[in-house]
């Protein structure tokens, strides 16, 4: 069978967010500050992406749009540092829900810097997800973590931003732009970060997050913006939101609120509707017009 454009993007970001939503549980098996994991997390994909960069010779390709791609490359690097940063000031679950507010700043950013309609159904699923994720701030404990809530909320904004620029410029190369990004992370986590201070074990978790997780995830969700709208990619941040509290919940017993457990019911239900929806009128779209299956 093959896939359209917009199913390969949907099931692009559903595998990349799949294997982000296990970052929160990493950073915890870490067990080390969070400068140390940024900068291992960074210098790690900086060394696999970069080698792939070496061997497809992908640097090239950063002469098409230099500025854009370096404000990509930034702004993961921001996105990288700041996500730790939050998860060590915070739960896993306020984390993962202040950046289920990353879809309203792609839609902002999207309106206002590309002209972008925002499909109806994308507002009205944001508009619910973020109804659901407001049950999850009923949780006790929120009112001290504030410095990490922060970071989360710097983080949303990053990542609402990158998806924009990438969106606007589809032809970034996506994996020189991320080996930028983890360049830059671990150059900003270096002055404060003890990297030769950890034992085996410690450095196994960071070698899996570095090395596998993370490229994978970010790969993934960064080419989905070829084919989706960016808002609808930013979307589906909200899954981490539910599996990034389950999994430290199961491994760790970082045990969520009722609320929180509420809360991602709703996500979950939403993002299903939603992406059911885009599937059906994608269908209906290629039996009008057949010849733009797999472009």
């Amino acid at each position: 069978m093959v896939l359209s454009a917009y199913q390969r993007g949907l099931l692009m970001v559903v595998l990349g967010v799949v294997f982000l939503s296990f970052d929160g549980l990493l950073i915890r098996l870490a067990d080390t500050d969070g400068f140390t994991v940024v900068f291992w997390r960074g210098f790690l994909m900086f060394s696999v992406l970069g080698i792939l960069c070496l061997v497809g010779n992908r640097l090239a390709s950063l002469r098409v749009h230099p500025c854009a791609s370096l404000a990509s490359a930034i702004l993961l690097g921001l996105i990288s540092a700041l996500f730790v940063l939050a998860v060590m000031n915070a739960s896993v679950a306020n984390v993962v829900v202040i950046l289920s507010t990353a879809p309203l700043f792609a839609a902002l950013f999207s309106r206002i810097f590309l002209g972008e309609r925002v499909a109806l159904r994308t507002l009205v699923a944001i508009a619910l997800c973020m109804l659901g994720m407001g049950l999850v701030f009923l949780g006790e404990g929120a009112a001290g973590m504030l410095v990490g809530n922060l970071y989360a909320l710097a983080a949303a904004l990053a990542i609402g931003g990158n998806l924009t620029v990438l969106r606007r410029y589809p032809n970034i190369d996506r994996i020189a732009v991320l080996a930028g990004g983890g360049l830059l992370s671990a150059a900003i986590a270096l002055p404060l970060a003890s990297p030769f201070a950890l034992d085996a074990p410690r450095y196994g978790v960071l070698a899996v997050m570095g090395l596998v997780q993370m490229p994978l995830a970010t790969v993934l969700i960064n080419s989905a913006t070829r084919y989706l709208p960016s808002t609808e990619v930013a979307l589906f941040y909200l899954v981490e939101t539910a599996l990034g509290t389950l999994w430290v919940w199961w491994w760790l017993g970082e045990e969520p609120t009722a609320s929180t457990l509420a809360g991602g019911a709703v996500v979950i239900t939403v993002l299903v509707v939603h992406a059911g929806i885009g599937l059906h009128r994608e269908r209906q779209r290629l039996r009008l017009y057949p010849g733009i299956i797999g472009k």
